[in-house]
């Protein structure tokens, strides 16, 4: 970002706006929103600026400008429409050490106006850094249509109860408490009958000190996607964002993170290949203890935490503490890499078997129970191949396979070191380490020696993985 966003407190600050046409009315339509003490200096002003002045609303001041007169400004607009007064004027009030609007150069710009949505006191701010103002007002228009009319009016009324919430609840339930408010009924009640009828239903729960159970549950399993934080589903971002604490995964992106709430805790618990630093166990107690402790935890994994992450050792040690869970479904890192490559995990007419393996067992005598499913009709996806992949040879060697499988292996799917690799599979472990892959890696194996199974012409020919 070259700017920040941020709110500034205008409550009894001074405003001064350079001015006196439509350029400096626009922007003191905008200050008039706030408490700012607003000064316009001008020589002369249009009829509209003239009827602000008269009802006292701003203070007119004529005649030369000089440094001192911007001094003490919270803020400056520069607006006489006229480019080269307005550079002179921008460089008087940075001599007063005043931050500097000038209309129509972002250059000479200290902050820049964004589009604002009032809901006060919910307030919307869009900027687009000055390069595209356009764009920033069809972003208004859209959000103008989700937010509706009377939620400031909510908000407030939660600001007069705050107090009373922090008597009477705990962190967490207060917490849970205004998510009742503004994820419920007692919304849609608002927006149709105003303060009153909500202002009891809150005061009743808060003095009977329990919340109304419609939150999540104190634990959610949260599929992060296979790479780009983008993956993530909508649910799964909205349960960072009520998380206390957040127990990550090595593969997790970190524009993921990102996305929760500021002030959670977050707590690594990755597992690099080999070197298992943070045992399951461990995590499963970690998380466990979080809960009883009134906690609201996520576990996010990448990928999906039901597809080869160990979710289900996780809910049961949940279980067993009698503690209730969510499932957070994620993009399977299957998907992702089919996806990343073009192709599609299953084809009408082609491929109608998919099979979700893995190259590494729970146990390291166990044998690969994959290679029965390889056919024209069928689609293995193997998950942690890379370190397995002599396995993998050995065992179609085993069964006479080794020259009729082509292999594709995509490494680090849907990120921008993504790296994709197709070979015979006699091939795989030389063309790994030619190639520099590593893990996270999808191994997509295909036989090449049967026949392929004829499309009906009237069914478009899909690419396969």
């Amino acid at each position: 970002m070259k700017t920040f966003p941020m709110f500034l407190t205008m409550t009894g600050r001074r405003v001064v706006i350079v001015g006196g046409g439509e350029q400096a009315a626009q922007k003191c339509r905008l200050m008039l929103k706030t408490e700012a003490q607003i000064d316009v200096l001008a020589d002369a002003l249009d009829v509209e600026l003239q009827s602000i002045a008269q009802a006292g609303r701003i203070n007119w001041q004529r005649g030369a400008i000089a440094p001192d007169a911007f001094a003490g400004a919270a803020l400056v607009f520069v607006a006489t429409g006229c480019p080269g007064q307005d550079v002179c004027l921008h460089m008087l009030a940075k001599a007063a050490g005043a931050v500097v609007n000038v209309v129509d150069q972002p250059a000479l710009c200290d902050a820049i106006t964004p589009s604002i949505i009032d809901r006060d006191p919910v307030v919307v701010a869009i900027g687009t850094e000055g390069t595209a103002p356009v764009l920033a007002r069809q972003i208004k228009s859209r959000l103008e249509e989700m937010l509706e009319p009377r939620l400031g009016d909510l908000a407030a009324l939660a600001g007069r109860l705050r107090g009373f919430a922090a008597r009477r609840l705990g962190p967490r339930q207060r917490r849970d408490l205004w998510a009742w408010v503004f994820d419920g009924p007692l919304r849609a009640q608002h927006g149709q009958e105003g303060d009153a009828a909500v202002a009891r239903a809150i005061k009743a729960v808060i003095a009977s000190g329990r919340v109304p159970e419609t939150g999540p549950a104190p634990v959610a399993l949260v599929g992060a996607g296979p790479g780009s934080s983008d993956l993530i589903t909508l649910r799964g971002v909205q349960r960072l964002q009520e998380a206390d604490v957040i127990f990550y995964d090595r593969l997790v992106d970190p524009g993921v993170l990102e996305l929760a709430r500021r002030d959670a805790e977050r707590v690594y618990v990755g597992k690099a290949p080999g070197c298992h630093a943070w045992p399951q166990d461990r995590i499963n107690s970690l998380i466990v203890s979080a809960a009883l402790r009134g906690q609201r935890v996520v576990r996010l994994k990448c990928g999906d935490p039901g597809v080869f992450a160990r979710g289900a050792e996780e809910a049961e040690a949940l279980v067993a503490a009698g503690l209730p869970y969510e499932i957070v479904p994620g993009v399977t890192a299957a998907s992702g890499a089919a996806a990343a490559v073009g192709g599609f995990l299953t084809e009408r007419g082609k491929t109608d078997t998919l099979v979700l393996t893995t190259g590494r067992k729970a146990h390291a005598v166990e044998r690969p129970d994959w290679v029965q499913h390889l056919s024209a009709r069928c689609n293995v996806a193997v998950y942690m191949g890379v370190q397995t992949a002599p396995q993998i040879v050995e065992a179609l060697r085993e069964a006479g396979l080794l020259g009729s499988v082509q292999v594709t292996a995509v490494s680090n799917a849907q990120r921008l070191d993504q790296k994709v690799l197709e070979c015979a599979a006699a091939d795989l472990v030389g063309q790994i380490a030619a190639q520099g892959l590593v893990s996270p890696a999808i191994l997509f194996l295909r036989r090449t020696d049967l026949a392929e199974v004829v499309v009906p012409r009237d069914m478009p020919a899909l690419r396969a993985v």
